[in-house]
């Protein structure tokens, strides 16, 4: 990265400094090979995947996602580290991103929600990276909109009994476990909802789709058909889903901020080296101001963003309350700016800009899903408002 000044901010103290600059120069030798991988079948994008969950684990960086009682790096979530973690290594591959946040996001409402068993049997092999974990809440007909949700869990006896269909779930066919949400009650809306943890191998529990999207990254469909899961299962209580899913992504959707952090200020580098080598009418494009102020206009936008996204996580880290409104701020700015940075980028390449594998062309088809999933913009924009109005 060219530009670390950001660590120097009030938000860190010297523990995510070193922790920056270690894993900067881990992800430069580690990570940045992998960034050209094979990802055109699900065989190649799996094996890829786990790879990097292997390394992640085996050098220790995903104990940064579970509390150092089932062997993690710190005490309590840290969403400092969490967000300069995605923002390190979304800024040489999106896929080695991903990996980290899913594993934070999969095991994150049973490190928040989970009994001492299930945090025991869980949480110390997703630090490891020997199990892959996944976070199942969107369904065809319900996902903004997650009061929508219709997948139903009927108790029987010590059991619950689900059916239903899960889509867009991450790591759906590789985890090997996911926290999934399903209406227990009839209560209305967002009240009837409960959270459970699922075991990938369970037999009620299939893969019935695989997803493809524009940004290689492992996504599928899940159906559950008569799936039992006993009831210490549950995290929370009954018909404490909607808190459960709320109280995980306000510390994630920060980290979503992260990641497009890396991303865009990787694109401000690759437009900055492509403005002082390209050459057109008899100088360097560098030197024409117009690229210039699109170059001021991605620091801006970068900085400004990082503003956001770090207050977030300090106000969590530091004054340990609900980040509702600061977490929406920053993944929203983040994502927004970041596809315009990324899109001047590839501006500035030209045509090079949208030819396959460089990365200004990758960093455009990473960005986009970031500002839909976890809550899209717009989702963002009314959550601010109501903040704003005391709703």
């Amino acid at each position: 990265m060219s530009d670390t000044t950001y660590l120097d901010w009030p938000f860190f103290d010297d523990n995510h400094r070193r922790f920056a600059n270690d894993l900067t120069a881990w992800a430069k030798q580690e990570i940045a090979p992998l960034e050209n991988d094979d990802h055109h079948t699900n065989e190649a994008l799996d094996s890829s995947f786990k790879n990097i969950i292997k390394k992640l684990g085996d050098d220790g960086w995903l104990k940064y996602t579970i509390p150092a009682a089932y062997g993690g790096a710190l005490d309590n979530f840290d969403v400092r580290h969490m967000a300069l973690a995605r923002s390190i290594l979304g800024y040489h591959t999106g896929l080695a991103d991903f990996a980290f946040a899913m594993q934070g996001l999969g095991s994150g409402s049973i490190t928040l929600f989970g009994s001492e068993e299930l945090k025991q049997q869980y949480l110390p092999d997703v630090g490891l990276g020997n199990r892959t974990a996944a976070f199942a809440i969107s369904e065809p007909n319900s996902g903004s909109d997650v009061a929508a949700m219709s997948t139903s869990a009927v108790l029987d006896g010590n059991h619950y009994v689900i059916n239903g269909v899960k889509t867009w779930i991450s790591n759906a066919g590789i985890a090997d476990q996911y926290v999934l949400f399903a209406r227990t009650g009839d209560a209305p809306g967002a009240k009837g909802l409960s959270a459970f943890v699922i075991d990938a191998d369970n037999p009620g529990l299939a893969v019935t789709e695989r997803i493809t999207v524009i940004a290689p990254h492992p996504l599928g469909t899940i159906t559950l058909t008569d799936c039992r899961v006993p009831t210490s299962s549950m995290l929370g209580q009954s018909g404490e889903g909607f808190k459960v899913a709320m109280t995980t992504l306000d510390i994630f959707r920060t980290t979503v901020g992260g990641a497009a952090l890396g991303f865009a200020r990787r694109a401000m580098d690759e437009a900055i080296n492509r403005a002082k080598s390209r050459e057109a009418f008899g100088q360097k494009i560098g030197d024409f101001q117009i690229i210039q102020t699109k170059i001021g206009d991605m620091a801006v936008k970068i900085d400004a963003a990082a503003l956001l996204v770090f207050r977030s996580a300090w106000v969590k880290d530091v004054q340990r309350i609900r980040v509702t409104r600061e977490s929406s701020m920053a993944k929203l700015y983040a994502t927004e700016s970041a596809q315009e940075v990324i899109d001047d980028a590839v501006q500035i390449f030209g045509g090079m800009g949208v030819v396959s594998g460089v990365v200004v062309e990758r960093l455009y088809r990473e960005i986009r899903a970031l500002r839909i999933y976890e809550g899209t913009s717009e989702i963002q924009k009314l959550v601010i408002a109501g903040q704003a109005m005391g709703k």
